[in-house]
C-alpha cells in the first residue's frame, strides 16, 4: 500500500525519487544499481554480493509471499538498501514466517515503495551505477548534495562479510573434501556441493596457503562476493600459491581473482548484470544457457593473451568474458551463477565438472 511520500533517493546528479519508507528507518549512501529478476527478492536481500548496495528491483511488486527461514543466502543480510514500486506487507504463502519489511528491521537496512522504478532504472543506464542517498523527503537539495560527495563507498566490503574462522557444512556418505574460500559465499553453493556428495570447510578469504594444504582438500572453490576483484589481494596470492596443486573452480568474484592471479585484468561496467535473464554461449559446444548474474566487474579479454587462460563462456548480449579455464592447471571458473535460486537450472553442470576435476586428480594421484 502506497501512503503519503516521507523519503527519496537522490542521485549524484541531484534528481530526486520520491516514495514511502518500509524496513528499517535510517538514511544511506550506497551505489544504485538495479535487478530485473522477477522472483528471489529474499535470495538477493540476503546475497552478500550486495553489501552496501542500494538495490533497484524492476519487477513490480515485491513482498507478496514474505521471508521464509530455509531461503536466505546468507544469516546476517548486509545489502545497503532496498527500492521498489509496490510494497506487499501481507504476504500469501504458507511457508513464510516473516515480512520482507520485519526482515530489513531487524538488520537496519532501510527501503522505499512507490519509487517510479522504471524511470529510475532508465536513469541507471543512462549515466551508470552512481552514488546515491536514501533520506527523508524534508532534507534539502543541498544538504544531500554535501553529503554524496563527502561521502566515500567503502572498498573492504569482503573483509566485512567473510567468516572469521572456518566452519564446516558436512553431509552423509561424502566422497569429496573441498575448502570453499569465503569472500561473500552464498549458502545454496554450499548446498549444492553438499548434495553431490561434498564436505565443505569454508574458510575466511585471508585464510593462509599452507593452512588449505595442510588441510589436504580434494579441491577449492573461490566463491562470489561484492566490490572490486581488485582490492581482494589475499585471494589473488592464494591462488597463485595453490594453482596446479588442486582442481579449482570459482564463481562470480571467484572468477575474477582468477584471470588477476594469471596476470589478466578487470574492469568496471558501466551498470553491469544483475537478474535471472542473461544468456551465455559455451564456445566449445555453443550451447546457450540462460543464467542468473550479480557483479559490477568483468575480466578484460584483451588482457588474457599469454595468461595461460582461456575463454570457455561469452555473454550474447555483450560479449563479456563469462568462462575462464587453465586445463594445464585444472583451473575454471564462470561469471555468472550456476547456483541460482530460483533461478534457471541451464549451468548445474558446472559443479558435476568440478567434482569429475576432483575425480580425476584423485585416479591420477
Amino acid at each position: 500500500m502506497i501512503r503519503g511520500y516521507d523519503c527519496k533517493i537522490v542521485l549524484s546528479d541531484g534528481s530526486e525519487y520520491p516514495g514511502c519508507r518500509f524496513g528499517a528507518r535510517a538514511d544511506r549512501v550506497c551505489e544504485i544499481v538495479f535487478n530485473t529478476s522477477m522472483a528471489g527478492y529474499q535470495e538477493i536481500v540476503s546475497d552478500p554480493s550486495y553489501t552496501g548496495q542500494l538495490v533497484v528491483m524492476t519487477y513490480p511488486l515485491i513482498g507478496n509471499y514474505g521471508i521464509t527461514d530455509e531461503d536466505f543466502e546468507t544469516k546476517i543480510p548486509t545489502i545497503g538498501g532496498l527500492a521498489v514500486r509496490e510494497y506487499n506487507d501481507i504476504p500469501s504463502n504458507f511457508r513464510y514466517t516473516k515480512t520482507l519489511s520485519e526482515i530489513l528491521e531487524d538488520h537496519g537496512i532501510p527501503a522505499i515503495e512507490g519509487v517510479d522504478t522504471r524511470k529510475l532504472t532508465r536513469a541507471i543506464r543512462d549515466a551508470g551505477s552512481q552514488k546515491a542517498l536514501l533520506t527523508d523527503i524534508g532534507m534539502p537539495a543541498e544538504e544531500a548534495a554535501a553529503l554524496l560527495g563527502g561521502t566515500e563507498l567503502r572498498r573492504d566490503q569482503v573483509a566485512q562479510v567473510s567468516c572469521k574462522k572456518r566452519w564446516y557444512a558436512r553431509t552423509s556418505n561424502h566422497r569429496w573434501n573441498v575448502v570453499a574460500v569465503d569472500c561473500g559465499i552464498k549458502l545454496n553453493i554450499v548446498r549444492s556441493l553438499n548434495q553431490r556428495g561434498c564436505n565443505v570447510t569454508v574458510v575466511p578469504y585471508d585464510t593462509p596457503a599452507k593452512t588449505i594444504l595442510d588441510m589436504e582438500p580434494d579441491g577449492v572453490f573461490l566463491s562470489n562476493g561484492p566490490g572490486d576483484p581488485e582490492d581482494v589481494t589475499p585471494v589473488i596470492e592464494l591462488v597463485r600459491q595453490l594453482r596446479g596443486r588442486f582442481p579449482i573452480f570459482g564463481i562470480c568474484l571467484g572468477h575474477q581473482m582468477i584471470a588477476l592471479a594469471y596476470g589478466g585484468r578487470t574492469y568496471k561496467l558501466k551498470f553491469g548484470h544483475r537478474g535471472g535473464n542473461h544468456p551465455v554461449k559455451e564456445l566449445s559446444t555453443g550451447k546457450l544457457e540462460i543464467t542468473s548474474q550479480n557483479h559490477s566487474y568483468a575480466v578484460d579479454a584483451a588482457s588474457l593473451e599469454g595468461t595461460g587462460l582461456e575463454v570457455t563462456h561469452i555473454n550474447v548480449l555483450d560479449n563479456t568474458v563469462e568462462g575462464l579455464a587453465c586445463p594445464r592447471d585444472r583451473v575454471f571458473s564462470v561469471q555468472y551463477h550456476p547456483e541460482s535460486a530460483p533461478g534457471p537450472q541451464d549451468s548445474g553442470y558446472l559443479f558435476d565438472r568440478f567434482i569429475k576435476m576432483m575425480e580425476e586428480g584423485k585416479y591420477h594421484a
